[in-house]
């Protein structure tokens, strides 16, 4: 059976995981061995944090409902029941922005869900 060298194959993957380590500190950027270790540890932490940002959004976009809420003398657990109880369907995302950029809409809001809280 004849030998096989991979010469371009092997040559392409190595460029490939040193295009990735572009930017690293030291020999991780030079070295094939380091590098593939550092671009393995960088997906690895990537894929994780992917999951964790969503997680960190959700908890900033409550602090901000939380502090707008506070101001129309409302927490933000009655805020965010008043609301469902008045059927306005917007996910926590939308009302943060709303809260931060449009403070009239926000306490037209507000007093949608203070109504609606006191009414059922």
């Amino acid at each position: 059976m004849p030998r096989v060298k991979r010469g371009p194959k092997r040559a392409r993957r190595r460029k490939k995981i040193l295009r990735q380590a572009r930017g690293y500190y030291l020999t991780r950027s030079k070295l094939h061995r380091q590098a593939r270790l550092a671009v393995h540890r960088a997906l690895q932490f990537s894929f994780r944090h992917r999951r964790t940002r969503k997680r960190e959004f959700r908890r900033l976009w409550i602090v901000r409902l939380n502090a707008a809420a506070a101001r129309h003398e409302l927490s933000y657990s009655r805020l965010m029941d008043g609301l469902h109880k008045a059927g306005i369907e917007l996910d926590r995302k939308v009302l943060a922005d709303i809260a931060v950029r449009d403070p009239q809409g926000f306490a037209a809001l507000a007093t949608t869900a203070k109504q609606a809280a006191a009414a059922a």
